[in-house]
């Protein structure tokens, strides 16, 4: 056999192979590299009988060790069932006022609210529960619903305008501008009566001639003094806080479009117990019950319906 040629310049064989004056050296792979991947194809043929692997027309070769994630799976879930258990068995013979009085099971049951909370009422309160236009904030305490224990529970299991038999909701904020209740004037003088309420700057003459309409179309809900109705779910119109915005137009649009909110009802999807656990986590992590209102409040309220706080 003739020998190879060898490059001039690196006294390496070539290969024979010649592109364009360019000709290719046979230079060996380096022996770390070789080891590597008589290794790598070693451990290919010990997965294949220690693991499970390749296909068949019914099935698969299960493996020597017969290892399997999806019962891997299965066993976490089912071990993660049991401890719960313990801990849902305490849940569901204990009342909300024992689950907080009790620093273990509280915990266990903040864990357990966490948890379903952020995979079920993030999306329209927000993560940490702040809420958004539209949806109320449940880290203050202004409740539309009551924000005792029982009441949170309550509101969490039939909703509010859900469908549900028992669902909250049975007062509705009526479109007094969209269905000609009241005309485009009437709606702008509310506003600015509104306003003054809320202990903001306001056309006192818009106050003035709203005060009437006031009186016969929004105190049977809000009450004479705007203060609302907690049992009702009817907002106080004295305070700071605003479900669907606080400025001129947002007030305006919902005195003319009636804007109703609805929360579903959770009584079929979740357990009594995280019903309670889900109650425990939203109270804990809120500013709890509203305080009764203070004389200042009512005052400020009943000045403007007699006419003596001129805005």
């Amino acid at each position: 056999m003739s020998e190879r040629e060898r490059d001039e310049h690196s006294g390496t064989e070539t290969t024979g192979h010649e592109w364009d004056g360019i000709k290719e050296l046979d230079t060996p792979l380096p022996r770390w590299w070789l080891w590597v991947w008589y290794g790598s194809i070693l451990w290919a043929f010990v997965y294949w009988i220690l693991m499970p692997a390749w296909p068949g027309i019914s099935g698969y070769t299960k493996g020597v060790l017969g290892l399997s994630d999806r019962a891997a799976v299965v066993r976490e879930l089912g071990d993660l069932a049991e401890q719960r258990r313990a801990g849902e068995g305490r849940l569901r013979t204990a009342t909300l006022q024992q689950i907080e009085g009790d620093p273990e099971l509280q915990a266990y049951a903040m864990q357990v609210g966490q948890s379903v909370f952020g995979d079920n009422c993030a999306t329209c309160h927000g993560a940490g529960g702040a809420g958004a236009k539209g949806y109320p904030n449940l880290r203050d305490d202004v409740w539309l619903w009551g924000g005792s224990l029982d009441e949170i529970r309550h509101t969490i299991q039939v909703g509010v305008r859900s469908g549900h038999a028992q669902a909250r909701g049975e007062t509705v904020m009526p479109a007094f501008g969209r269905d000609q209740m009241l005309n485009d004037a009437q709606v702008s003088d509310l506003t600015e009566y509104v306003m003054a309420l809320s202990g903001r700057k306001a056309d006192a003459a818009a106050v003035g001639r709203a005060r009437q309409t006031y009186a016969d179309q929004c105190s049977a809900c809000h009450g004479s003094a705007g203060t609302g109705d907690i049992g009702r779910g009817v907002p106080n119109l004295t305070d700071a806080e605003w479900l669907f915005g606080s400025d001129r137009t947002a007030i305006r649009d919902q005195i003319w479009n009636g804007r109703n909110g609805v929360m579903p009802t959770w009584e079929a999807r979740f357990s009594p117990e995280t019903l309670k656990a889900l109650a425990v986590y939203i109270h804990a992590n809120a500013g709890g019950e509203a305080e009764p209102l203070t004389a200042a409040v009512r005052r400020q309220g009943e000045s403007i319906v007699t006419g003596a706080a001129g805005r």
